[in-house]
């Protein structure tokens, strides 16, 4: 076995925008890194978008021009978004504008694979990173080194382990963190249309009977659906043949961008909230979906993940030279630095999907007062857009 024995300063498991960014932000530093992950498949030819689709933050933007992966994104593929508009049960309505802000944009909306296949192609032509493109299968953690048992045969062996593994994260099975789940039994819908009316850079999102939908703009008149539905109705969601949903999606948005026309097949996942009790344990360091899990009703949750790998790698770029990378301390920093900022998210969603699921004449009174309140407050807009900026 010692004849596999691979030495580096960090393990990361795990691939996605996450881990993969994750990889490379420590790898520019100068570190070591083995990633273990697996390449992006290839977006379907037959489908002019992915199905997967994120609302970028400014934060995220700027991790992205750090790594150097956003200038090589194809822009023409991007979609900005100067606008939103979020409609409650009655006539109740918000508007966010990027104007009005004073920010460029409020969000970026891009393809996953888009980014995830730049991010690729960096990582090939990064020396410091060592790609297996297999499965971590077991963990053991020392005083002075982390271990990791692959699947393929061979071991690594590092200072730190990054678990960047998802909401079924098996590093954080490992560590024995302990799980905090409520399930929203709902589940996210999710198609890309082609509009008929211009989209004019606005994201739209309705609340409506306890389920909230959203039209998301993409390039050349296309828009994205994120519909998070209660599972029996997602079901019959994703039954419904392409003209059956363009009819039931145009009949909950209200026509607002006339007729739609499906541009590729519906898919659905589970919708729930997950919380850790701990993000870190020795040696290890968990990011992204292995550490949280949020409500997609804000479009923040990629955000958040993104957020943990710019405060792990400014945490490590700052530590001192004593210390290694495995450091108790230098793990704490980490921890701390991400607490407020995954905590505050996960209440606000969390809370936000609570009160819009309230059945009842007298909540949704209290829900439309709370939105024209929010409208008529310029500053307190201002400060929810910083907030989702990040």
């Amino acid at each position: 076995m010692t004849a596999h024995l691979q030495t580096f300063h960090v393990a990361v498991v795990g691939g996605g925008l996450v881990g993969k960014s994750a990889a490379l932000a420590l790898a520019q530093a100068g570190l070591r890194v083995a990633l273990v992950a697996q390449p992006a498949a290839p977006r379907p030819a037959d489908v002019p978008f992915d199905a997967r689709i994120y609302a970028l933050s400014a934060s995220s933007q700027a991790l992205l021009e750090r790594l150097r992966i956003w200038q090589a994104l194809d822009h023409d593929r991007l979609a900005p978004v100067y606008d939103m508009r979020v409609f409650g049960d009655a006539l109740a309505e918000l508007h966010f504008s990027a104007f009005q802000s004073a920010v460029p944009q409020l969000a970026w909306i891009a393809e996953s694979s888009l980014i995830e296949h730049a991010l690729d192609a960096a990582l090939r032509f990064q020396p410091q990173v060592s790609w297996l493109d297999t499965r971590a299968q077991g963990l053991d953690v020392k005083t002075d080194t982390a271990t990791l048992a692959l699947a393929n045969g061979r071991v690594v062996e590092a200072d730190l382990i990054v678990g960047a593994d998802g909401a079924h994260s098996w590093v954080r099975a490992q560590i024995g963190a302990h799980v905090t789940r409520r399930d929203y039994r709902q589940t996210g819908v999710v198609a890309n249309f082609k509009a008929e009316k211009p989209h004019g850079e606005t994201a739209y999102q309705w609340f409506v009977d306890g389920e909230i939908v959203a039209l998301l703009p993409l390039p050349d008149a296309h828009v994205s659906l994120v519909w998070s539905a209660q599972t029996d109705h997602a079901r019959e969601l994703l039954a419904l043949a392409p003209a059956e949903l363009e009819a039931a999606v145009e009949r909950i948005t209200h026509a607002r961008l006339g007729a739609l026309e499906c541009v590729g097949p519906a898919h659905g996942f589970p919708l729930a909230r997950q919380s850790v009790d701990r993000l870190i344990a020795p040696r290890v360091a968990l990011v992204g979906d292995a550490a949280h899990l949020i409500h997609p009703l804000a479009g923040q949750g990629m955000n958040l993940g993104l957020r943990d790998v710019a405060a792990l790698a400014d945490v490590i770029a700052k530590k001192e030279a004593f210390r290694d990378l495995g450091d108790p301390v230098l793990l704490r920093r980490y921890e701390r630095a991400r607490r407020e900022d995954i905590g505050a998210l996960t209440v606000a969603t969390d809370g936000l999907q609570r009160l819009f699921s309230v059945p009842g004449m007298l909540a949704r009174s209290v829900r439309n007062a709370g939105m024209s309140f929010v409208g008529a407050q310029p500053l307190v807009k201002r400060w929810l857009v910083s907030a989702a900026l990040g």
